[in-house]
């Protein structure tokens, strides 16, 4: 499985962030081709690493790297990470790492149909079970197609989109990558074709659909900050504004001290902040890395340490 490549990014800063001490406990929710977690891993000495994929084939390729390390690769999803943490006995831990979005394994292998570039059945489930792209696009009926496409694409020819593909799906089952392509291309004016591929909005939509990211990012938050220990930091990666518009306003909550009226003379809540951030604007990769891996451009990193 070493064919698993996954350049890290934000790699230094990811480091720096985490903070990582030798005898600490850290977490790579989302391990990928361990990229991160191979280094973090170097930086432990009594300390440990349990590294989280939900993509079967991420899991294999972890394992790999990651033998002769102080480290464990579970296949899970990182919403349930506090049940793997239990289940090692595990009751805090000082770091935990979310590189959000797709692993450049997932998209450049053609058969796991992510990449509107490949043609490739019209697939996209990270976990290789349950719903699959093809399911939504043929299933989903019109409005539920232009909601999914306008709200995770943040696509404003959705309505156009769905209904092309209702339209198409009359005529003959849609199997392919290269099949929706098309349809999305028909479905754009000719300017937008010209300007850019009109794919990635609507692609991104499915994909986000079909995993559940959002919900799970959602739910991975808390838990996450949920099993830091004091001092410990969550460093969460994304690479879209829904993920990190999500992240931000997660994050502010876990900063937020008292929620009392403004009118009222003095505190009753009682409530503190629980968290504080380490860099008030999201760290952004270096034009040099930008340069070297192309994918990285539309990643921002933000860090929160727990008080």
């Amino acid at each position: 499985m070493s064919g698993f490549a996954h350049k890290p990014v934000l790699l230094d800063e990811c480091i720096e962030g985490l903070n990582i001490r030798a005898d600490g406990i850290y977490v790579d929710a989302t391990a990928g081709g361990a990229g991160h977690s191979v280094q973090i891993a170097k930086r432990l000495k009594t300390g440990r690493l349990i590294a989280i994929d939900r993509d079967p084939q991420a899991v294999e390729a972890a394992q790999e790297r990651l033998s002769g390390y102080n480290a464990s690769v579970v296949k899970s999803n990182y919403s349930q990470m506090d049940e793997v943490l239990q289940s090692f006995g595990i009751t805090g831990c000082d770091g935990i790492l979310m590189d959000l979005g797709v692993s450049s394994h997932q998209l450049d292998t053609a058969e796991r149909g992510f990449s509107y570039k490949l043609d490739a059945p019209l697939d996209m489930r990270m976990s290789m079970e349950g719903v699959s792209a093809a399911d939504i696009v043929n299933g989903y009926s019109y409005e539920e197609l232009s909601k999914i496409i306008f709200e995770y694409g943040e696509e404003k020819f959705a309505r156009k989109i769905a209904a092309e593909i209702i339209k198409s799906r009359e005529q003959k089952y849609i199997y392919t990558t290269s099949e929706l392509s098309e349809i999305i291309k028909n479905a754009v004016p000719a300017r937008v074709k010209r300007e850019k591929n009109p794919c990635k909005k609507t692609f991104q939509a499915l994909r986000i659909a079909v995993n559940g990211e959002l919900e799970h990012l959602s739910v991975a938050l808390d838990k996450a900050f949920a099993c830091l220990n004091t001092g410990g930091r969550l460093c969460v990666i994304t690479f879209h504004s829904l993920e990190d518009r999500l992240v931000k306003q997660r994050f502010a909550g876990f900063c937020k001290g008292c929620i009392c009226p403004p009118d009222f003379p003095q505190c009753v809540c009682g409530r503190t902040p629980e968290g504080k951030l380490i860099n008030k604007k999201p760290i952004t990769p270096s034009e040099n890395e930008v340069s070297e891996n192309n994918r990285s451009r539309s990643a921002k990193l933000r860090i929160i340490e727990k008080i």
